[in-house]
């Protein structure tokens, strides 16, 4: 693996070409000050290498990792790494299955099994030989996106998001969004509601959203299959594209998403008040989180039905899921190499231009050394 300098880095098109360093201790026990160091050497250098990394999952961070991945190719051109946005739950089956060199998922590893089968964790241990890690990478707010003519601005509260989306409020000039928007002259256009028809990360957080947010009113359990109304359409793409061309459509799709089709994205009020989508908003929801996992493993648990004045709480964090140790030397240093790109301060920051949101700084100094930890 080659160390490349900034300086010769010249003409990077993507988010500039500063990474964090890719080779940094195999203990497993990174503090915070070895994180800080990496993140200042990060400044001035980037790990390349030559060779092919596989990767497969959610789609809600499609955009972000293609963003990385095009920076990283800037300074290291004999590096080749694929993405197959194919959603979380294909993703972490590849994964297991040996198919990919780590998968994107926007649920971490579920720790217990079904029906008396293995966890997904207690799988990808067998598979990789040591414990699998999820390393939260791309935070992605989930933006409930509409369209509906005349209507540029809308606020929700979890309780009529949740009738709208199980199909008990059908039209927009229902008196539960009117008394939410007084000023707004809502049509009586029908309510269409997209969803994800395949098996989804986005879905699954955004109904714990719902969950946590508004029980009475969104009683089916939290699944990455949708249990509400609506027209199912394949991934973040096709529900994006339904609402874009239906008038009075609805989804949930990662923020990014709705920026690039130009959809209406609703403020939401989960009794703090209504709180805009924002890369700020949603820092403020993330630094909240309470870690599950144990040691670097930097699985997260979110508050979805926080209060906190200006945090906005529908959000999903996407986990990048290696091997702690990997069977294959060579290829867990090319892993490291990159993921240490994708965390670096620089790719960080440039993702908000795109519709997500950097990591905050004190999830970022974990992720660094959970990063350096691998081996």
């Amino acid at each position: 693996m080659k160390t490349m300098r900034i300086s010769q880095l010249a003409g990077a098109a993507l988010l500039g070409s500063l990474a964090l360093a890719g080779c940094g201790s195999d203990n497993t026990s990174g503090t915070a000050s070895t994180a800080e160091a990496s993140a200042s050497e990060s400044a001035t250098k980037v790990e390349c290498f030559s060779g092919t990394v596989n990767a497969e999952g959610s789609s809600a961070q499609k955009n972000a990792i293609e963003e990385a991945i095009a920076s990283y190719g800037e300074a290291c051109a004999d590096a080749k790494l694929n993405y197959n946005p194919t959603g979380s739950g294909a993703g972490i089956k590849q994964f297991i299955a040996g198919q990919v060199d780590f998968a994107g998922s926007d649920s971490a590893l579920k720790t217990e099994g079904k029906d008396g089968a293995q966890s997904e964790a207690a799988q990808a241990e067998a598979f990789c030989g040591a414990p699998a890690w999820n390393i939260p990478m791309v935070t992605g707010p989930i933006a409930i996106a509409f369209n509906v003519k005349g209507i540029d601005k809308l606020v929700l509260t979890p309780a009529v998001a949740a009738d709208i989306f199980s199909g008990k409020i059908t039209s927009w000039d229902d008196a539960a969004i009117a008394a939410l928007n007084k000023d707004a002259k809502l049509p009586a256009t029908p309510i269409k509601v997209f969803f994800r028809s395949d098996e989804s990360g986005t879905t699954e957080n955004f109904t714990k959203y719902l969950k946590a947010a508004a029980a009475e009113n969104w009683t089916a359990d939290p699944a990455k299959k949708w249990t509400g109304a609506g027209e199912g359409k394949e991934k973040s793409a096709g529900v994006s594209e339904g609402v874009k061309s239906t008038d009075g459509g609805i989804t949930y799709v990662e923020w990014s998403y709705a920026k690039d089709n130009k959809l209406g994205v609703a403020s939401i009020d989960n009794g703090g008040g209504a709180v805009e989508l924002t890369g700020e908003a949603v820092g403020k929801a993330v630094a909240a989180a309470t870690q599950v996992g144990q040691g670097n493993d930097l699985a997260l648990k979110l508050d979805y039905a926080t209060k906190e004045a200006g945090a906005y709480p529908i959000l999903l964090v996407t986990y990048e899921i290696v091997c702690s140790k990997n069977k294959d030397a060579e290829k867990g240093k090319n892993i490291k190499a990159f993921l240490s790109h994708f965390a670096s301060s620089d790719v960080q920051k440039g993702l908000e231009e795109i519709g997500y949101a950097p990591l905050p700084s004190e999830v970022q100094t974990k992720v660094v050394a959970s990063i350096d930890a691998l081996s």
